[in-house]
């Protein structure tokens, strides 16, 4: 099929002929080093955009209502979902541009239900889009936002010199003319979701946002793309930067310290990245697996590979938000950032957790037992942080029993604190595991990767509790956690 020239532009050709852009050519071609640097540098831009807009978001969004019927913004994106946060995702009804063979491929993806389906669980606010392979949209990432506090339109595509770049734009003049590139897409297909996202459009029509709006994202671009741009730049220089870092380590005494904070920094920076670029894929390939749960004619068969493919991304969501947590609380050690501790109750938390921790250790070949008295105490905590801290140690422990093993939970008061005891035992040898960075560490027999002991540490310090590991034999570990009592 033939495309018409109009649907031939980019989003970036449209936020390149807004008047507020203006590049004066260079008398020189760019080197190929200068077109990569300014590569990194538009792709660390966007990566800090995306993190600045879930604040923004966050900030005039009414989060603690959500309302399938009622969305409170409409966001087109692509190559992949951008929010992660899930109060986001059920606030705003959510468009994927993705590449498809045919007009006719939106097809497969509308299942038995689709259209009246009301679990929230199965985040009925996803859409995807399709793109034809020659439609040059297809190489750029962007985002669309139209809400009825401000509409944004963010692309990572090229300047008018061909040239990579990201911009972005608050005007509604260019947020619609993108919205109305983006529609005649849709319309070419006669796509039956194209009434719905009018009438959104309608409801949320590009206006002009308060300076406060603008002024804020700014902040929080400048804010998130410093600790992003050397990392994405440190990424395809990897090795030289080791001998880098090398050289100025034996250069002298005095150096150390400093190569040593950088290293960690830069760990740092570089967990909280790609924690984010892992999770955006993840939270995709989660959503299309349970759009395709609720088709009712699935066999057993299939129904259980795409319920371990469910589970196996959760953990992993969860896992990335943990390190990413993790290294939020280590980048800003100094500045105490505050973790809400509150009365939390214990029965709760693990009627909710213990069915998930067992199988967990059941897809692993691990035994799991829970001793626990009746009624629990309600402890001084944050309760949901807690309970992803103690899934990633339950995750670690079966993780690092890889040829099978046992994990004894014991619960109990001591004193004026709860003491809660984890003894692992493998039925072969223990697995050690190895250093990975300042903050990670890696099992190599297995690949996995968790946080090391002393980030761990630091974690039930900030829950208000305390940590103790003590190796027990060749072949397990005890891990004794207290938590005060309220």
């Amino acid at each position: 099929m033939m495309i018409s020239e109009a649907l031939l532009e980019k989003l970036s050709d449209i936020i390149n002929r807004d008047s507020g852009v203006n590049i004066v050519p260079s008398p020189w071609e760019p080197t190929a080093m200068e077109i990569e640097e300014q590569r990194l540098k538009a792709q660390g831009q966007w990566v800090s955009a995306i993190a600045s807009l879930e604040i923004l978001l966050l900030s005039y969004l009414d989060t603690t209502t959500s309302d399938n019927k009622n969305p409170q913004g409409l966001i087109l994106s692509a190559p992949t979902p951008i929010l992660c946060h899930p109060d986001l995702t059920h606030a705003v009804r959510t468009g994927i541009f993705t590449l498809q063979p045919s007009q006719h491929s939106w097809k497969q993806f509308q299942l038995p239900g689709f259209a009246d389906a009301e679990n929230g669980n199965y985040r009925p606010n996803v859409r995807e889009f399709p793109l034809f392979p020659q439609d040059p949209l297809a190489t750029e990432q962007f985002c669309l936002v139209l809400t009825s506090r401000f509409s944004l339109l963010m692309v990572l595509g090229e300047d008018n010199l061909g040239l990579p770049v990201f911009q972005f734009s608050f005007d509604p003049d260019v947020v619609y003319q993108g919205w109305l590139g983006l529609r005649s897409r849709l319309s070419l297909v006669n796509h039956p979701q194209l009434c719905d996202l009018d009438e959104l459009v309608k409801k949320f029509i590009p206006s002009t946002p308060s300076y406060q709006v603008v002024t804020e994202f700014s902040r929080l671009l400048l804010h998130y793309f410093p600790q992003i741009s050397p990392i994405l730049a440190r990424k395809n220089n990897y090795s030289q930067d080791l001998e880098n870092i090398k050289d100025q380590a034996s250069s002298s005494q005095k150096n150390s310290f400093t190569t040593s904070t950088v290293e960690e920094a830069t760990d740092v920076a570089l967990l909280q990245a790609l924690s984010h670029e892992i999770r955006t894929p993840l939270t995709s390939i989660r959503t299309m697996t349970r759009l395709l749960l609720r088709n009712k004619d699935l066999d057993s068969k299939m129904l259980r590979l795409l319920e371990n493919i469910d589970q196996e991304c959760s953990e992993q969501i969860n896992r990335m938000e943990l390190i990413f947590r993790a290294t939020e609380l280590k980048s800003k050690e100094s500045q105490n950032p505050s973790v809400e501790l509150v009365r939390t109750s214990l029965d709760s938390l693990f009627h909710q957790s213990i069915p998930h921790w067992k199988r967990q250790a059941q897809r692993r070949n691990v035994d799991l037992e829970i001793g626990m008295p009746k009624k629990l105490p309600q402890v001084v905590s944050d309760p949901g942080m807690l309970d992803q801290v103690l899934t990633g140690l339950i995750e670690k422990c079966t993780r690092s029993l890889s040829g099978g093993g046992q994990i004894k939970v014991q619960v109990s008061t001591a004193g004026h604190q709860l003491k809660l005891q984890f003894h692992t035992e493998s039925y072969r040898q223990h697995n050690p595991f190895k250093a990975l960075g300042q903050l990670l560490l890696l099992q190599p027999e297995t690949g996995s990767v968790s946080l090391n002991l002393d980030v761990t540490k630091n974690l039930f310090n900030r829950l208000g509790g305390k940590l103790i590991v003590r190796q027990r034999s060749q072949q397990g570990e005890i891990f004794t956690i207290f938590l005060p009592l309220t």
